[in-house]
């Protein structure tokens, strides 16, 4: 009984366990909720967009419209980039700081 009782309690923590990594951070910017690791995404491409190297993609609207065209931007942007006034939207999604928000210390980040 005690075996029976043994292996149902590490079958409960390994279940718990896992649970708590099945738990996804989100970023919520307006009304749109995205998941850190779109987020993630969306600053490799506006990073990556960039012109020249020097000149920052997150100022500029024309960068944002070519970021929305991208055929890598994650599908959950694509209501965003239809609303007006999408590149401001797209650039505070782009200063996310990604290492707070993992340990959810940034205010529009939730679901630690």
């Amino acid at each position: 009984m005690k075996t029976i009782l043994s292996i149902a309690l590490v079958l409960l923590a390994l279940y718990l366990v896992s649970e708590a990594h099945a738990v996804q951070v989100k970023v919520q910017e307006g009304d749109f909720v995205f998941s850190l690791e779109s987020v993630k995404k969306l600053q490799e491409l506006t990073e990556s967009s960039s012109v020249n190297g020097k000149q920052n993609p997150r100022l500029t609207s024309t960068s944002f419209a070519s970021v929305c065209a991208n055929p890598s931007l994650p599908q959950e942007f694509m209501p965003l980039c239809m609303q007006r006034g999408a590149s401001m939207s797209l650039s505070r999604l782009a200063t996310v700081p990604i290492d707070i928000c993992e340990i959810c210390a940034f205010v529009a980040c939730t679901g630690c």
